[in-house]
């Protein structure tokens, strides 16, 4: 017989223990080692059993056992120091607090956050990320409150059949067993937000408050008595369902973590947020709130209060793929945001405006919830340089008539939280030999002074744990499918800590092959079973739970690594978690990672696996396209622009396998009696200089200072004087809009063709007809340099053109001198672009007006 509910009971904690929840409560146990000390030492077998989760550890701890710690003098010291060094680590002064006119709090949103294994509510590597956004924002002093939902179900736990094919289980997960609380009332009653729905219901949602370190994290959850079964569901699972399901979680995110902010600023007195940073378009909605705000508390029409959260937006967008993007039918989202739902001066058609994909090639048919994000933000960047580069091209009919370099889409390269993947023997290590690694970017290249001895015994150590958990979830896994101990004798000898160890995990779209290894599976058995330079291989991943061709590639990969003469050199390990993850980037020698270029926004693995001293073999994509430099790692050459996928995959695929067999198994094992030595100086240097670019650090104080003050400064400026800033910009726009299809280059010459040569001056005058606007409503620009056969401009410049003078009918005459500073093909061309101080780039409203072809290009070769 089955319980009908399953719920957690809390234990009581003597009194001198007390404090023992004071540090559960906060995740900065996660990623502080003397604070998972003490956890461990309440019972050492039990920390093991429990998996490092110390609110499981409480609940299964014997009462006796608690008993003789409440009178262990040396455990209450350890507890009490830990307790004192977390009130010090929250309220000191960090680098964030010496910032003048800093944001006094930044709000970020996002549909998944992997903060620990022990609270399972992220998917992959955007929840990673957001997860290690808010870590390095709690050590940086960065006033950020998270928000997110809070799923019962978490994503899947993955299993496999005994034929190798991926198995999926949901299982339930208590909010009562995880480190966290309800956020309540001054009263005691639970906090309570909700949204309109149809037929005049209403979506409720209890708010749950995770403290990760500094930062307040609110966890939004529909589990209440208050709603109906199918309400209860919306925050089931993570990313699961479709079509209602799945826009009611993104309009819970958006709409109510707004409310949810709002009340727990009135409740506990924080600093209302000044910027909202949008992570991914699944939070798309929270700009509709933030508008409907703005209507009915401040009177601001739909398109003033667009301009004042405008202003304070930030969006990030993670794909370079479409189908990566959630898109709702239309008619679905007026069927919420429409009828009895529409809010005043929230009209749907308004609101179906910022969905819409009305630019050539768009489905006219569908909301797309990046491209609003986009429109409800004043500052979109991607995650890699590359990325950055994708994004332009994929969102550039968004501000039509520039050219894509122009698309106001910038990038902040991702960085991973140094506290949570770097193994505890590396930063003791680092302690020891450089300490300056802890203080200042140039510390790092003391890392090349380390004895090459003590790295090569860490990597040991943390490649023997690896061979040790990978045996532990091997068994597990066979177990798990039916295998009897007999059948499992091979496991104890499965992998070795002494043989090159190359990782690979991650996702399982298409995309990222993971299968790529095996295109030639004899040549991968020849590479694992060298009898002088022998390989071995970890993988994990998971596929989405609908996607059935990443279930094959599992499938696949599964079956090799079954095979009885290569199963102790490759293994597939199912169940891809935080906790895998971290001994797999801390214990392998080598990050292998070979998607279609350039289909990885960024990647982050490979920059754990640096930190811990390993070293990539990748495509040039995402990250790794931006920092490689030939001496950190290898560079899988890449046969972009291949029509044909077979073909390409087969180049890949061999300059794969000659990259292991030649250099990189070659270096490894170049031991002349000692330690590769080769090797561990391409180790240190992959440390020193990568090392400081790959932190999340770095990453945070690249938003902070590029994103999160610009977009201060201008909300700020749209919500002085009663909002008058916003009411301005909001009748510039309309105007400006009006008046734009009148905005033409009629005519353009210039003088001093016959003497083209370097260092001198060509005279440009133009004619313009500015449509009924004013001179200072534009900016007539010459765009010049080098341009290709073609005639396209090669990274061009620009040069704004004074107005000169009155023409007839009401036309103004601009002119400029355009140097020319480099000789080769040169050409020119003008333009007329919206300029006001209020926008954020000249391409934001998408105006442009180029003169008549062919008028516009005077070319020739510059001497």
């Amino acid at each position: 017989m089955k319980a009908i509910r399953r719920f957690t009971v809390r234990t009581v904690l003597p009194e001198p223990l007390r404090r023992l929840e004071e540090l559960i409560l906060n995740l900065r146990w996660s990623w502080h080692h003397e604070t998972l000390d003490l956890f461990r030492s309440v019972d050492p077998a039990l920390w093991e059993a429990v998996g490092h989760d110390p609110v499981r550890l409480l609940g299964e701890v014997a009462p006796d056992r608690l008993r003789r710690l409440a009178s262990d003098r040396r455990f209450l010291r350890m507890l009490h120091d830990a307790a004192d060094e977390l009130q010090d680590y929250l309220t000191a002064d960090r680098w964030y607090q010496s910032l003048p006119d800093a944001p006094r709090a930044i709000a970020y949103f996002s549909p998944e956050y992997g903060i620990t294994t022990s609270l399972p509510q992220y998917s992959g590597g955007l929840g990673i990320l957001a997860g290690d956004h808010l870590k390095t924002a709690s050590d940086l002093g960065v006033p950020i409150i998270g928000v997110g939902l809070l799923y019962r179900h978490g994503y899947f736990t993955q299993s496999l059949s005994p034929d190798g094919w991926q198995l999926e289980r949901y299982p339930p997960i208590d909010p009562n067993g995880l480190p966290l609380t309800l956020l309540r009332e001054e009263d005691g009653t639970p906090v309570r937000v909700s949204i309109g729905l149809p037929q005049g219901r209403d979506l409720h949602a209890q708010v749950w408050l995770v403290r990760v370190g500094r930062v307040p994290q609110l966890l939004l959850d529909s589990d209440v008595e208050d709603n109906d079964q199918a309400a209860r569901d919306i925050t089931d699972r993570l990313y699961g369902g479709g079509g209602d399901h799945r826009l009611l979680q993104e309009m819970l995110l958006g709409i109510g973590g707004v409310r949810a902010i709002r009340a727990y600023c009135r409740i506990t007195g924080h600093a209302a947020p000044e910027v909202f940073h949008t992570n991914e378009g699944h939070a798309g909605f929270l700009g509709l709130e933030r508008i409907r705000e703005l209507v009915a508390e401040a009177g601001l029409t739909f398109d003033e209060a667009l301009e004042a959260n405008r202003a304070g937006t930030v969006f990030t967008t993670h794909t370079p793929v479409p189908a990566g993007i959630d898109r709702f039918p239309r008619e679905l989202v007026r069927k919420y945001f429409g009828g009895v739902n529409e809010e005043k001066g929230i009209p749907a058609d308004r609101v179906l405006e910022l969905g819409a994909e009305d630019y050539p090639g768009g489905d006219r048919t569908v909301f797309n919830m990046a491209v609003m994000g986009m429109r409800l933000a004043q500052r979109v960047n991607g995650v890699s340089r590359l990325h950055g580069e994708v994004s332009r091209e994929m969102f550039g009919g968004l501000w039509g008539g520039f050219d894509t370099a122009e698309v106001p889409i910038g990038s902040v390269t991702n960085g991973v939280h140094a506290g949570t993947w770097v193994a505890r023997e590396v930063l003791e290590l680092a302690a020891r030999r450089v300490p300056s690694v802890l203080e200042s970017a140039q510390g790092w290249e003391g890392v090349r002074d380390v004895p090459e001895g003590d790295i090569w015994r860490v990597r040991r150590t943390l490649r023997a744990r690896l061979v040790a958990e990978a045996r532990r979830r091997l068994r597990a896994s066979w177990r798990q499918r039916g295998a009897s101990d007999a059948e499992m004798s091979w496991i104890d000898d499965a992998l070795d800590p002494d043989v090159l160890t190359i990782g690979f995990a991650r996702r399982v779209p298409s995309y990222k092959r993971l299968t790529l290894m095996m295109r030639d599976p004899e040549r991968l058995r020849a590479i694992l079973l060298d009898p002088e330079r022998p390989v071995q291989i970890v993988i994990a991943g998971k596929a989405h739970p609908a996607d059935e061709g990443g279930k094959r590639l599992i499938q696949e990969i599964v079956r090799f690594a079954d095979g009885e003469d290569v199963r102790q050199r490759i293994v597939f390990l199912p169940d891809y978690d935080m906790a895998l993850g971290q001994c797999m980037v801390q214990g392998c020698d080598v990050w292998m990672n070979n998607p279609l270029r350039p289909l990885e926004a960024c990647g982050t693995s490979g920059m754990k696996a640096a930190l811990n001293g390993g070293l990539n073999l990748s495509i040039r994509d995402g990250w790794w396209d931006e920092w490689f430099d030939g001496q950190n790692g290898w560079a899988i050459p890449s046969a972009d622009g291949l029509a044909a996928p077979e073909r390409r995959d087969a180049l890949e695929a061999a300059a794969l396998y000659e990259l292991i067999e030649d250099h990189v198994a070659v270096m490894f094992y170049d031991r002349d009696g000692g330690p590769p030595r080769r090797w561990l100086e391409m180790v240190k240097h992959t440390i020193a200089t990568l090392g400081p670019k790959v932190l999340a650090s770095r990453m945070l104080r690249d938003y902070v200072q590029e994103y999160y003050v610009p977009a201060a400064a201008s909300a700020r400026a749209m919500a002085a004087g009663g909002y008058s800033g916003a009411r301005r910009l909001a009748a510039w726009k309309e105007r400006v809009r009006k008046a734009w299809p009148g905005v033409a280059v009629e005519h353009v010459e210039s003088t001093g063709e016959e003497t083209l040569h370097v260092g001198a001056r060509l005279a440009v005058r133009v004619v313009v007809d500015l449509g009924g606007l004013d001179p200072g409503d534009v900016a007539v620009e010459a765009v010049y340099g080098r341009v290709d056969a073609a005639d396209a401009f090669i990274a061009p410049s620009y040069l704004e053109l004074a107005a000169a003078e009155q023409a007839e009918d009401g036309r103004l005459r601009y002119a400029g001198e355009i140097p020319l500073a480099r000789s080769g093909p040169f050409g020119y061309s003008v333009r007329v672009v919206p300029s006001d101080p209020g926008l954020a780039g000249q391409a934001e409203l998408g105006l442009v007006a180029l003169p008549p072809a062919p008028q516009g290009m005077t070319n020739g070769n510059l001497r």
